[in-house]
């Protein structure tokens, strides 16, 4: 995560904003018709998107929009836009904002991407001489080189979006908004993307960023918003923010901890993160060596048992396991009591980033197991060569 600039005053005000749809149950002309002169039949519902939500963005900041589908998120970013209104409350910005809310927003089908380019900055209030300066560039940004003067309407999705987003980073906008644009497109022009966001926040702009993919809203973001059901459920610190997201998915309250699970005859007691020396860590450096020491605790005597450990993404996906089968170690007996097994990692190769250590015991492997979750937890830091879970040595020639 890359630390922004000191904010500066507030760019977007969020007063207490409910927006609530109506939902009509008769899909057909004909259905309406039929059921128009019935009564005591409801044929369309109110569906509220967004509800009593108040926040404060100010300048230079970088904030991601988090929680599944159906949430609120991307009416809440329209709110924000403009593009819809509140249907209670007040939403107040200042400044030049481009949006990126939905895929090809503001382009016509039946005109060519260069007309559509001029059409598209036009409305986010470029002049013509300005979007003629900047053409060029704009150009370039997309990578679609001779299909600029195509139809758009024969453009692929990431044609469409790679434009699109090239026109609303060419602005000049004070606050960008950006609706899961980011995950059109190939590998190289997320890149570009990201790298352009990146820049933005160097300069201060102030960048408001809807997100399925946790990886990319703790790399850009600095402040996380988590929604359920049109409410906000935890604003605060993007790693905090991201699990509060898998509280949220996962079907507990925000913080909650998971159900104790039945007594196991042996147990995972604590996890804890050291270096070679076998000091307590939170932050380890890329590449370097680091231990996993897990302490269980036995009810009785027990001749076998066997243990293992994960390394877990914020949004769970695994990075590394292993256990003591695996790596072909049999345990001795442990008495009753408190006992520990460390692994060694030799090279914490891991992209940099915030990570969760799990770990399992059990007498006899895979069988009446007992798993602490998010037992540890620590900080990967010092790699700024690649992006992504995995570190690695790269040259350019």
């Amino acid at each position: 995560m890359v630390v922004s600039p000191r904010p500066g005053p507030v760019v977007v005000r969020v007063e207490d904003v409910t927006k609530r749809f109506i939902v009509r149950m008769d899909n057909t002309l004909k259905e309406r018709v039929v059921h128009g002169g019935r009564r005591g039949r409801v044929h369309k519902q109110e569906y509220t998107a967004v509800n009593g939500v108040s926040l404060e963005i100010k300048a230079g900041t970088t904030v991601g929009l988090l929680g599944p589908n159906g949430s609120g998120k991307s009416t809440l970013l329209k709110l924000i836009g403009g593009i819809v209104s509140p249907t209670e409350g007040r939403v107040m910005t200042r400044g030049r904002m481009a949006a990126l809310l939905e895929l090809g927003a503001g382009f016509h089908p039946d005109l060519s991407g260069r007309e559509n380019v001029f059409l598209n900055a036009s409305i986010m209030g470029m002049t013509r001489a300005e979007t003629t300066e900047r053409f060029d560039e704009i150009l370039d940004f997309s990578g679609i080189g001779d299909f600029i003067d195509t139809q758009v309407k024969f453009y692929s999705s990431g044609m469409f979006v790679r434009l699109a987003f090239a026109v609303a980073v060419h602005t000049d906008p004070d606050v960008l908004l950006v609706d899961e644009v980011l995950a059109v497109g190939d590998e190289a022009f997320q890149r570009k993307c990201m790298e352009r966001i990146a820049k933005f926040r160097k300069e201060g702009r102030t960048i408001v960023l809807v997100s399925h993919s946790a990886a990319q809203v703790q790399e850009l973001c600095d402040r996380g918003v988590v929604l359920k059901d049109g409410e906000m459920v935890f604003d605060g610190d993007v790693n905090e923010a991201v699990s509060a997201l898998r509280d949220v998915l996962e079907g507990r309250r925000v913080g909650e901890k998971p159900p104790p699970e039945p007594v196991k005859p042996i147990e995972v007691t604590r996890i804890e993160v050291l270096d070679d020396k076998g000091k307590p860590r939170k932050a380890v450096q890329v590449g370097a060596p680091m231990r996993v020491r897990v302490h269980v605790t036995a009810k009785q005597a027990l001749p076998t048992w066997a243990t293992g450990f994960s390394i877990d993404t914020p949004m769970g996906q695994m990075v590394l396991a292993s256990n003591t089968e695996r790596l072909g170690i049999t345990l001795p007996a442990i008495p009753a009591g408190d006992s520990s097994m460390e692994f060694v990692i030799d090279s914490a190769n891991f992209g940099a980033g915030q990570y969760f250590v799990n770990a399992n015991v059990s007498e006899i492997i895979d069988i009446d197991t007992h798993v602490l979750m998010q037992g540890a937890r620590f900080t990967i830091k010092g790699n700024e060569a690649n992006l992504g879970t995995v570190a690695a040595s790269i040259s350019a020639g």
